[in-house]
């Protein structure tokens, strides 16, 4: 039988598939790859088209079958778009006087954080930031004396009816998921280094239509936000000067630069958009950069301000748009950040004579990171033939029949199933009752122990001589 990962990509300019396997040196051999355009149904990474998008996810899974000569039981996906950003949350547990942390304790405050309801949204993942114990952070608070516990969140949310979309998209293209990760996790995970993200760092993947950004410092994603302006804007920018998008898009590629020095301009010189017709220089180069710098800004924008002079691990500068000449030097020129690294590719090791990904050029690092999150056989069981032979070993474990514990998947970039969503959304339910049945049962307890008090002969002989001197006074009064 056939063994190998499928992951899909749905970019807003392109949708990509890709199959591979895990060899037991931990390299990754890529497969097969396939590629269709996808600007006609999806824009700011979210789906607006769903048969469009239908038709384009089974002409890529026919092609890779095709390629493969084997069908595909399943697929990895990775999600990301513009609905997609991060907001911090606090949970407050009060605790009796010495009381210690447990890990019951802990696991109410992730509960009550996941319990948080957003209009429209939904929470994908939530990121532990640390804990306060009393006064002093820190990161696993169990064993340790306090009398307040409080937990800080950070929740990546999204819009419900995204994921509906989603979903309905691959239902009806009849591709079963294996897995749903964030892209912009994966990424990360795949092009930024562990020392980057213990000192503090910024991952901008500058896509077509939108920009991700990912802020990490000590270990810890602190920012995600998904900007609505990719490298595609300085086409349509370039395209305003009467020319059509296809045109605009190579003149971008082979003279778009990010910053260009005033003195090296020259005021008479002109580049050719066809035969016939001419655009100056400058004219050129403000409207490429005007619009870069507007990227730039926003993307430092998002920085918070507690980590902005904490990126001992600088900005690391992915996707397509990355390769727009002297991008580095135009983000170093704004945000005064000296460590600047341009990631063309993943840190895995990638066997592959694709030309695609021998480019090297940072456009499919996302996807290429999804694969390496693959640890399914995503190969059906009608082939033709072992297609790779007794000598291609592969690392491969069998697909999750049932709903996992979400404590197994919270702060790994994994989209949970609706099988998932359901069996979490009913055992806060039950948490929730017993709370509440908790609350009443102390509160009726409390009644009781006061009844008790107003009942016992204590209580009644005070009654009784309260009662006694009042109606000497009442007498006295009338007399």
């Amino acid at each position: 039988m056939a063994n190998f990962i499928v992951a899909i990509e749905l970019g807003s300019s392109k949708i990509t598939g890709i199959a591979g396997r895990k060899n037991l040196d931990g390299s990754i051999s890529v497969l097969a790859v396939v590629t269709e355009d996808s600007s006609s149904c999806i824009r700011k990474g979210v789906v607006y088209n769903i048969d469009k998008t239908v038709q384009t996810l089974t002409n890529i899974v026919k092609k890779l079958e095709t390629q493969l000569k084997a069908k595909i039981a399943h697929v990895y996906v990775g999600v990301g778009g513009q609905s997609i950003r991060s907001v911090r949350n606090n949970n407050v547990k009060e605790l009796p006087p010495e009381a210690i942390v447990t890990q019951a304790m802990v696991n109410e405050l992730m509960d009550a954080n996941r319990s948080m309801q957003y209009p429209d949204q939904e929470i994908l993942d939530a990121a532990t930031q640390e804990y306060k114990v009393d006064n002093q952070y820190q990161l696993d608070p169990v064993g340790i004396q306090c009398s307040r516990l409080e937990g800080n969140f950070l929740n990546i949310l999204w819009r419900k009816s995204f994921y509906r979309s989603l979903n309905k998209c691959f239902d009806n293209a009849g591709i079963a998921i294996a897995e749903m990760y964030l892209s912009p996790l994966a990424l990360a995970d795949a092009v930024v280094t562990d020392a980057e993200r213990r000192g503090g760092c910024v991952l901008v993947d500058l896509g077509a239509d939108t920009t991700t950004v990912c802020v990490y410092y000590k270990n810890i994603l602190r920012h995600l936000v998904v900007i609505p302006l990719g490298s595609s804007n300085i086409t349509k920018d370039i395209s305003s000067l009467q020319m059509e998008e296809r045109t605009a898009e190579k003149m971008k590629l082979q003279y778009g630069s990010a910053f260009t020095e005033s003195s090296e301009i020259d005021d008479d010189s002109t580049y050719p958009i066809d035969g016939d017709r001419t655009v100056d220089v400058r004219k050129f180069v403000e409207i490429v950069e005007g619009r870069m710098q507007e990227i730039i800004e926003n993307v430092w924008y998002q920085v918070p301000n507690e980590f902005a002079d904490k990126l001992l691990g600088g900005i690391v500068l992915t996707g397509g748009g990355s390769n727009l000449r002297k991008v580095e030097h135009a983000f170093r020129n704004h945000t005064r950040i000296e460590k600047i690294r341009i990631a063309k590719f993943v840190n895995q090791t990638i066997n592959s004579n694709n030309p695609l990904i021998n480019a090297k050029d940072g456009t499919l690092c996302t996807v290429l990171g999804l694969l390496a999150k693959g640890d399914m056989n995503c190969a059906g069981d009608d082939f033709s033939s072992n297609l790779f032979g007794p000598e291609d070993k592969t690392v491969i474990t069998p697909a999750h029949k049932e709903p996992r514990p979400t404590n197994e998947i919270l702060g790994k970039g994994i989209v949970q199933t609706e099988a998932e969503k359901k069996a979490e959304e009913e055992r806060l339910r039950k948490l929730q009752e017993q709370e509440e049945l908790r609350k009443a049962a102390e509160a009726e307890a409390e009644e009781r122990e006061r009844a008790k008090r107003e009942n016992s002969v204590f209580n009644k002989s005070v009654k009784g001589l309260k009662n006694f001197f009042r109606k000497m006074v009442d007498d006295e009064e009338e007399k």
